[in-house]
């Protein structure tokens, strides 16, 4: 069994208190690692180490970050194999997926190592033509990072080379149910040579993460995970006047009209729901699909699930993993059986997968409700889990005001073949991303946030390095002129 000390100043330690806990496999139901517990004394500590090597790591030009940055993504692509399989491990998703987002991660690390050199200030023209203005970007200083256990590396990621490129150091909080290939990345970062302290993993639970919420030398916060949790952190980080960034959950909106091409619409709908097992924040969880395509759509869809193969995480023949661990695996069987109590009608799944090569493991049938009511818990409330809800619907508008009366608003999907409805249809969906003809598309280039329930701030793109930068204006009166003291000058 792998065993796993803390990640402060670059080096390897053990916890305070030296208390660890159980990585268990959810495909095997066995403990395959010992992680460390951290302590607000160890939160101390690595908030220490990054507070030490910040004024450094931030007086290193751009062109130096960018290197490195390049380097960490060299070494991430050559390890992107051992690093997927840590991961499926960890939490049951399939490696053709993990393999796939560990390359992105090094595509995140190469984008931003672009931006570390490119953080550029503005000259602003004042109506005072004797007065110099100008206005730059600065790193905040050291930042917690908090990810959530569904993609620990991927969502490490949308923020960590943002974060690094703009100048700020870090401590990083993984999930307790998935927190080994954060501690692995740490090993990469050493063949990278980046210089200690700039980066620190502390390893725990809900205790660890509000240590590192409330440290005083935390100057912002940017966490992915679910909204109880999101408001509290935001609760917390407020009574300090403290920035956060929040990347919560989501009841996705997938939205097919009568003209969409069938075919695509439902291998569009089956990616949304079943690819990760579901347990993605921009999960098209709600199917809406028009009148006239709701027979053949929903059709299609259970024909595909029934025939979608469930197995080891780690054969690439496997298309949908295990659910990542067993409190995710009771929430989601609840939510499918009261599904079932409010009246939805259950056209395939709705149990726990058994059979030749499944094993312990906490499978879940790929589960599709049809008639669902938008009112119904099934529609309103996040699943995290291979659960579709089919919903009918008549009109545009009909179809628009549905998928905006849910408190969330993350993405949303439009198929159609009209260009026309589809720039209608765009601007009246309440989510931070919307898919037209595709659905769970990433790209290091396109910002990727929320809005209601599903958080604020962005990540990825610009706007994801501009989260880790706070503005600074700058005056220089060079008139030579003294001014009246007790009149505002301007």
């Amino acid at each position: 069994m792998k065993t796993y000390g803390l990640y402060i100043g670059g080096a390897w330690v053990d916890p305070a208190a030296g208390q660890s806990f159980e990585a268990v496999n959810p495909y095997t139901g066995q403990a395959w690692a010992r992680v460390s517990e951290a302590t607000s004394a160890d939160v101390d500590a690595a908030v220490d180490a990054a507070t030490a090597a910040q004024p450094g790591w931030a007086g290193t030009n751009g062109a130096t970050r960018a290197i490195i940055l390049n380097r960490i993504a060299d070494v991430i692509t050559a390890h992107a194999g051992e690093m997927a399989v840590f991961e499926s491990s960890d939490n049951g998703k399939v490696i053709r997926e993990t393999s796939s987002q560990m390359l992105f991660a090094a595509r995140l690390f190469r984008f931003y190592a672009g931006y570390a050199d490119k953080l550029y200030g503005s000259v602003i023209p004042l109506d005072n033509p004797q007065v110099f203005d100008y206005a730059t970007r600065e790193p905040y200083g050291v930042v917690g990072l908090i990810t959530a256990w569904n993609s620990p590396i991927t969502l490490l990621c949308n923020k960590l080379p943002a974060a690094l490129a703009a100048g700020n150091t870090v401590v990083v909080k993984p999930s307790e149910h998935a927190s080994v290939s954060t501690l692995e990345l740490c090993k990469l970062l050493d063949k990278a040579e980046l210089p200690p302290g700039v980066v620190n993993v502390v390893t725990g639970a809900g205790e660890t993460g509000a240590a590192l919420v409330t440290h005083p030398g935390i100057a912002k916060v940017s966490f992915t995970g679910s909204p109880g949790v999101g408001r509290r952190i935001a609760a917390a980080a407020g009574e300090r006047l403290k920035p956060v960034s929040l990347e919560l959950g989501g009841k996705s909106p997938n939205i097919v009209f009568d003209d969409a091409d069938p075919e695509a619409a439902a291998v569009g709908a089956l990616a949304g729901i079943f690819g990760a097992t579901g347990q993605t924040c921009v999960a098209g969880s709600r199917l809406l699909v028009q009148r006239g395509l709701y027979d053949e759509v929903t059709t299609r869809l259970v024909e595909r699930a029934k025939a979608i193969r469930l197995g080891d995480p780690l054969s690439p023949d496997s298309e949908m993993g295990t659910v990542a661990n067993q409190p995710q695996f009771d929430r989601i069987m609840a939510s499918i059986e009261g599904a079932r109590t409010d009246g939805a009608t259950l056209m395939t799944g709705g149990g726990r997968a058994e059979g030749e090569g499944l094993g312990e493991g906490l499978f879940i049938q790929p589960t599709i409700f049809a008639d669902v009511r938008n009112d119904m818990a099934v529609a309103q409330t996040e699943i995290f889990g291979p659960v579709l809800s089919i919903l009918p619907f008549d009109t545009e508008e009909e179809a628009i005001a549905i998928a905006n009366d849910v408190p969330f608003g993350l993405a949303g999907g439009v198929w159609t073949r009209d260009i026309t409805r589809a720039m209608r249809v765009v601007p009246q969906l309440k989510t931070g991303v919307v898919w037209v003809n595709t659905y769970r598309m990433v790209a290091a280039q396109a910002p990727f946030g929320g809005t209601k329930d599903s958080g604020f701030g962005r990540e990825r793109g610009e706007q994801g390095i501009l989260e880790f930068t706070t503005t600074k204006n700058v005056m220089i009166d060079w008139s030579g002129k003294i001014s009246d003291p007790f009149a505002i000058k301007n």
